[in-house]
């Protein structure tokens, strides 16, 4: 007899990941900056896949939201890095509604985070430099995108790739106009962290429009 959808998901665990270190909130950094280099130094050093892989959620015109995994680049007192095509969807949301929230979710450790707050764009400079340092085929991958479109076979895409990996190597520094490198300037980060009993551990850091200064709270779960 085939299990029904609502058991199957009831029998998974959850929670089950366990952070080596305790969450003490009482000796947290004074900027989130600070706290997500260590907590991220924590999951490499434990062999987390991929953490640096977080989930990017930006509202359309309809004030729809949407959702996508994306790299994290770099962090710094500008933000939170990543990169995208201008012509994609998030590109199109970004630049109606340049706001945004990032989520990353480490399983292993049972630990999220999570930011939201303005997006803005770097310096031309920085996306080239991000464009540039990229593998060849990444950059033919990019040059070609006609990201969400309807894409009639497999063999389109390759043929789109090769014709701009022909124009690489022709042309070494050819550049995206497209390709912009952005920064989330959050207005709150929250680091969350459970156990296998339920047990969560929530802290806030929020800071209001211009100010610097970063407030820290413990979160009811």
């Amino acid at each position: 007899m085939l299990m029904d959808m609502k058991t199957k998901l009831a029998q998974l665990q959850v929670f089950s990941g366990y952070a080596p270190t305790p969450f003490d909130t009482a000796v947290a950094p004074g900027t989130p900056q600070e706290l997500f280099e260590q907590w991220l130094d924590q999951a490499i050093a434990l062999q987390v896949m991929e953490p640096h892989v977080m989930t990017l959620s930006t509202v359309d015109r309809e004030n729809m939201p949407d959702a996508r995994a994306v790299v994290l680049l770099d962090v710094t007192t500008q933000g939170w890095h990543f990169a995208i095509n201008m012509r994609s969807p998030k590109g199109q949301q970004l630049d109606h509604h340049p706001y945004a929230a990032l989520t990353c979710y480490w399983p292993e450790l049972a630990q999220q985070i999570r930011l939201r707050g303005p997006v803005v764009p770097l310096s031309a400079d920085a996306s080239i430099a991000d464009f540039s340092r990229r593998p060849e085929r990444s950059r033919a991958a990019i040059l070609a995108a006609r990201q969400s479109e309807i894409l009639e076979s497999p063999r389109d895409l390759e043929t789109a790739i090769q014709g701009q990996l022909y124009r690489l190597s022709a042309e070494p520094g050819l550049i995206s106009p497209h390709w912009v490198l952005f920064a989330l300037a959050p207005r709150e980060v929250e680091f969350w962290q459970a156990d296998s009993n339920r047990h969560f551990t929530r802290l806030r850091y929020r800071r209001d429009g211009d100010d610097q200064r970063w407030e820290r709270n413990l979160l009811w779960p």
